[in-house]
């Protein structure tokens, strides 16, 4: 899953900047001589290590010296310390995406940044308050929420790392460590289901539009969609008042290991959408007798 590079939302790019990060796009890595890189810190690389290294002889070619190829992680504006080290100005909560996922989300819903659009409307609530910028945001909590069902066998502390990535090793301007599964699991109580379930809303009803607006396999009659029909058996707790009501099917004494329900349902011929379910008894004898006939019904468009 690629998550890189993406541009911080408060970069305000010139011409010149613009057209190298198009170029970085197409590209995805980026080739450095080994000789050009320098640290800008006047000791070495600083007290703690936080500091980018830096390329210096630009322009120059390449061919036959030692190269270090790069992967891009994040673009923000560069921050200078006094001892010389370089680090990230913004917050890396502000550059974590779920990559090809996350742009099939906003293709789908046909609003760029929908994520973020949706995290903006969010107030927290539970453990988190105050308006402090902390480790975690609302978009970043609704992207690991998100992720937690892409890699469902993860920890909290996985899908965490997974999210954070190599963004946790850029020297952000304030010290950064990836958050732990307990800040983890405050924030989604945090942000609470209401901009998932908004999430969910935006993506199903854009599923539907694809689906009568571009579904070859679509069938009507007249303005009604044609509908297919099939049962099935589902078990059910093994108590008497089951099996009294529901009994069990192929066995004329109801000696099946548990009683089950029978189901019937009408699904779309194209988009196995549910239409309607109807339920009954699957068994014989009593529960048979209390069987209700069960009746197709058509939806219409």
């Amino acid at each position: 899953m690629s998550f890189y590079p993406v541009t911080s939302p408060d970069v305000t790019l010139c011409c010149a900047e613009d057209a190298a990060l198009g170029l970085l796009g197409q590209a995805g890595m980026v080739a450095v001589r080994v000789a050009d890189l320098a640290s800008p810190a006047r000791r070495g690389l600083g007290r703690d290590g936080r500091t980018a290294l830096t390329a210096a002889g630009g322009g120059q070619d390449p061919v036959r010296d030692l190269v270090v190829w790069l992967k891009p992680v994040a673009v923000t504006r560069a921050v200078a310390r006094r001892d010389g080290r370089v680090q990230a100005g913004g917050h890396p909560a502000d550059h974590a995406r779920l990559g090809v996922a996350e742009e099939r989300l906003d293709e789908l819903c046909g609003i760029p940044g929908v994520i973020d659009q949706i995290a903006r409307a969010v107030t927290l609530d539970g453990r988190v308050t105050g308006t402090a910028r902390r480790a975690m945001s609302p978009a970043l909590a609704i992207r690991f929420t998100l992720l937690m069902t892409l890699v469902p066998d993860a920890g909290y502390a996985e899908v965490m790392d997974i999210l954070a990535g190599d963004l946790a090793l850029v020297p952000w301007q304030r010290p950064y460590r990836v958050p732990t599964a307990a800040v983890a699991c405050t924030w989604r109580e945090a942000i609470g289901p209401v901009p998932l379930e908004r999430l969910r809303d935006l993506v199903l009803a854009a599923i539907d539009g694809e689906h009568r607006g571009h579904d070859y396999r679509a069938v009507a009659a007249g303005d009604l969609e044609v509908g297919s029909i099939d049962g099935s058996l589902i078990r059910v707790p093994d108590s008497a008042a089951n099996r009294d009501a529901f009994g069990s099917a192929g066995t004329a004494d109801d000696s099946s290991p548990f009683p089950q329900l029978r189901e019937l349902r009408v699904s779309g011929a194209s988009t196995r959408a549910t239409f309607a379910v109807v339920t009954g008894p699957a068994g014989a004898g009593a529960a048979r007798d209390k069987a209700k006939p069960s009746r197709c019904c058509w939806i219409r468009r």
